[in-house]
């Protein structure tokens, strides 16, 4: 049986952002991004625990919310989708420095 291939978890996190968003801004269905939002964080947290250990995760963790908090108000000054864009990039870029560069 072929080995599958892993997702980094950077791009796990960011997905879960774009992907939430996406999928809210596109079914008119703000439940249902956050569930992808969710799902996403989840299996990207369970990946830093098991890659870089609990503190790293907290503190990852910690990073994707307030990425998800912060897009708010920076899509009022720069818009939704660079805003969304913008912390995505930050939480990957956080996300392969301390778990998947070491993975």
């Amino acid at each position: 049986m072929a080995k599958i291939p892993s997702i980094p978890s950077s791009l796990v996190a960011a997905s879960g952002l774009v992907g939430g968003f996406g999928v809210a801004r596109w079914t008119r269905k703000r439940q249902l991004g956050g569930v992808v939002l969710a799902a996403a964080g989840a299996t990207a947290a369970n990946q830093w625990r098991q890659q870089a250990g609990g503190k790293a995760a907290g503190a990852l963790t910690v990073t994707y919310i307030a990425a998800f908090a912060g897009s708010h108000p920076l899509a009022k000054r720069v818009g939704a989708w660079p805003a969304v864009f913008g912390v995505a990039g930050v939480v990957a870029l956080a996300s392969w420095a301390v778990a998947d560069r070491k993975a």
